[in-house]
């Protein structure tokens, strides 16, 4: 604070001797970024609750507690006050509904975590009289004197500042200002012009980061963040302008890489800065997440000074932040082979130090890579697809760390233990050796005593398991054109039914698993569980539930319909079991439609996605389809507009349906004509854990107009997930739609190693068929072995 009022009275002299009007914007360039949660994707235009709210901010102070993580700003996003197309008031019926006690436990919560408010709103709402926009202006300003809000975020989504009130606007900003002069006003496609100096920043290009929402790849790649990662930099490097910052809710795989650019390559105003629902990240995944915030925490006041490096030395966007002594790297690799660096250490990254120069590694894993001395070069190697973080200083680097192999700093907190997990691959062998030692009094690995670490003396370390005799990474074949298979609608089924249309979330969800951490079981029932998520149907588990109050149906945001070629309803039962009954449930005609009223329709089962079988039932609000046999897969020529339950019976029992899964988007296959095939056969004798195959589509192929599935030993196996997604039934807005570079990712286990694995890809669209399909292997995370330090001070 000391500084920014030091910033703002240096602003005013100079606005002073110009003869120009006082303003300073709440930060200057030279501000230290402030590390920011805002809640959009949390909650939609509905807006937040108390109860919600305070939910969330315990997740935050269970990472302050645990990792040392500091939250700057809590922001509450669109709909708290004002929402889409209206303006607010914290005195209405609608605000005391979601916020009873106003913001005083959220204020009071943030405040003891050293956490201050934001809100989300419009820059106008200053209504047709004196009155009115008082009113406006007293509200936003009590914000600021009773809550100390640190952030406004106004969108034009709230509604457009009538050139009227353009002096309102200035007068309520320089009013908030007097209570919070670093209040930071995000400019989100306003238009201003007479008020444009009272705005921190502007939105840089207009973009969103919601993963295959806002943002996609554009390019094959081993995972869904590729085209974020691809993002450059603003000119000159100005940080006075907002990224929009990561979205953790949906694709979360290497959400980390996305982060490490977002924090210390562009490094803005608000870095680090994420939306959505962090927790769905695994629990093991936390303590990176408060890593990245705490190291761009320590180095920040030195990170407001950047560099563009060398485009043809250190690929594209690499910059360099820091002092003359420090500087922090971020390297980044977007192709499918790994690519070596050469950092030079002097004034070509910004180094103006003799002597020795230490450069560590703390992205993707943290490595100490030696002291060289200055104006040497340091290779270091950038992995495909993902973001690098180096730091090279001639001051001593109090950072915890290990010679001698890869590590990751779980834990670095006054008053705790420090826990580094170390890293190696499986088969290996390692010497290591503890750097600061003499901060320590106690060692142990994996438990047990290891005091010699603390004297500086060499501990050696076996990495259980067999050698990898291949690359982790690795391109296994390129497809060639054959003819269509026998089975091709098979294998399109087959990719059908290991897939989903559930919103990207509840694939989250299963992607991380289960949370052992109360804070986080929490936050994510809080979301799950809200009114507005059940309400949408976009969870396909509400078929199944026992309740006809919540469903599963093609959604259609924005009038926007997602059903792919008119869509089918498929139902996997799981595994093939005997069934009397199947009973489709809907709560009325409306809900029935298109389908009408004991009008006769059609109904498939299968039990090997080859052979169908076709059954005829009624329509109604109660469905019954006799099977009387065998069944897996249901699939429905036409489905009704809302399901609410569905339900299976034998001997006048009802069957168990824990296992059972619903998709509603994907097109029929009688819609899917393949006009040309490819494939390619291959065995893999080493499979490590968290392999999964890329089967890479390079070129236009058209929307939806090329799938990927596979036969393992002769078996069907479908790809579950797809970059860009799978059609779903969004929470937020629509799915992305790309007609090029799709790329297919099936994951792998032990069970399959050693077995015959043939990739299939499938052309449907005859005008899109020039494309060249390509296998990779690839592992996430990468499959070391760990093992745990635990260091006591």
């Amino acid at each position: 604070m000391k500084r920014t009022i030091v910033a703002m009275v240096f602003w005013c002299l100079i606005q002073n001797a110009m003869g120009q009007e006082k303003v300073f914007p709440g930060a200057d360039e030279q501000t230290p970024s402030k590390a920011q949660y805002f809640s959009w994707i949390n909650n939609t235009n509905e807006g937040a609750t108390e109860e919600h709210t305070l939910i969330n901010l315990d997740f935050f102070q269970w990472l302050q507690d645990e990792y040392g993580m500091i939250l700057d700003i809590y922001a509450f996003d669109a709909g708290a006050i004002d929402g889409k197309r209206f303006y607010g008031s914290v005195y209405s019926e609608r605000f005391k509904k979601q916020f009873p006690n106003g913001f005083d436990p959220m204020y009071k919560k943030a405040k003891a975590m050293g956490t201050r408010l934001g809100v989300w709103g419009g820059p106008d709402g200053f209504g047709e009289s004196e009155e009115e926009k008082q009113a406006r202006i007293n509200q936003m300003v009590s914000l600021c004197k009773d809550y100390e809000f640190a952030l406004f975020k106004f969108d034009a989504v709230c509604g457009p500042l009538r050139p009227e009130k353009e002096d309102a606007f200035i007068e309520m900003m320089k009013e908030c200002r007097i209570y919070s002069p670093d209040l930071i006003l995000l400019n989100h496609r306003l238009g201003l012009k007479k008020g444009k100096p009272y705005a921190t920043t502007f939105l840089w290009g207009g973009q969103e980061t919601y993963i295959d929402v806002f943002t996609s790849n554009t390019t094959t790649a081993p995972h869904h963040r590729a085209g974020a990662l691809e993002r450059g930099l603003v000119p000159g490097l100005k940080r006075l302008t907002e990224d929009h910052g990561v979205c953790i809710s949906s694709c979360l795989d290497y959400w980390e890489d996305d982060l490490i650019l977002q924090a210390f390559n562009r490094s803005m105003i608000l870095a680090p800065e994420i939306y959505g629902n962090p927790w769905l990240l695994k629990d093991e995944e936390f303590a990176k997440l408060a890593r990245i915030y705490n190291l761009h925490r320590k180095y920040g006041k030195i990170l407001v000074n950047g560099m563009v490096l060398p485009e043809e030395k250190y690929g594209k966007s690499a910059v360099s932040r820091g002092d003359d002594a420090s500087r922090l790297l971020t390297l980044r690799n977007l192709t499918w082979e790994p690519i070596t660096y050469k950092i030079k250490l002097d004034h070509e990254i910004g180094l103006n130090a003799k002597g020795e120069i230490e450069v560590r590694q703390f992205h993707p894993t943290e490595k100490i890579l030696g002291s060289y001395q200055a104006g040497s070069e340091v290779e270091v190697e950038v992995a495909p697809f993902r973001s690098c973080l180096i730091l090279a200083t001639s001051n001593h680097c109090d950072e915890p760390g290990v010679i001698g192999t890869d590590y990751e700093v779980v834990r670095n907190v006054p008053g705790k233990s420090t826990l580094i997990k170390l890293l190696g691959m499986s088969g290996t062998n390692s010497k290591i050796q503890l750097v600061n030692a003499a901060n320590y009094n106690t060692a142990t690995l994996n438990g047990k005593s290891v005091s010699s670490l603390l004297k500086g003396k060499s501990l050696k370390l076996k990495f259980e398991g067999e050698a990898l005799k291949q690359e982790a990474h690795r391109k296994l074949a390129d497809l060639a054109e054959i003819e269509i298979p026998q089975d091709a609608k098979a294998l399109y089924e087959a990719t059908c039914y290991a897939a989903d249309n559930n919103a990207l979330e509840v694939r989250s969800l299963e992607r991380s698993g289960t949370s052992n951490i109360p804070q986080v079981q929490k936050a994510r029932d809080a979301f799950f569980n809200q009114s507005v998520f059940v309400d949408r149907g976009v969870w396909d588990k509400n078929l199944f539930d026992g309740d006809r109050k919540t469903g599963f149906w093609p959604s259609r945001k924005y009038n926007i319909d997602q059903k792919v070629e008119g869509g089918c309803f498929r139902l996997d039962l799981g595994e093939i079991t005997d069934v009397d009954q199947l009973m489709i449930r809907v709560p009325d005609d409306f809900s029935l439609q298109p389908l009408l009223r004991d009008e006769g329709n059609y109904a498939e089962v299968s039990t090997d996605l080859k052979s169908w079988k076709t059954l005829t039932y009624y329509a109604g609000e109660e469905m019954r389809i006799d099977i009387n046999g065998s069944v897996r897969y249901i699939r429905l020529w036409d489905q009704p507009g809302r399901i609410v339950e569905i339900e299976a019976w034998k001997d006048g029992q009802m069957l168990d349906r824990s296992k059972w899964r619903a998709s509603n988007l994907f097109a029929h296959t009688n819609r899917k004509k393949a006009q040309k095939a490819w494939s390619a056969k291959f065995n893999l004798n080493e499979i490590p854990e968290g392999s999964y195959l890329s089967i890479a589509i390079d070129g236009k192929h058209g929307v939806e107009g090329a799938y990927a599935a596979a036969k393992i030993d002769g078996e069907l196996v479908g790809c579950p997930d797809r970059s860009v997604s799978f059609p779903s039934n969004t929470w937020e807005f629509v799915n992305a739609k790309r007609d090029s570079n799709y790329t297919y990712y099936l994951p792998l286990n032990e069970n399959m190693k050693g077995k015959e694995i043939e990739v299939f890809v499938l052309g449907f669209d005859k005008e899109n068929l020039d494309f060249k399909p390509e296998v990779w292997i690839s592992a996430y995370p990468s499959p070391y072995e760990e093992q745990i330090l635990e260091l006591t001070k």
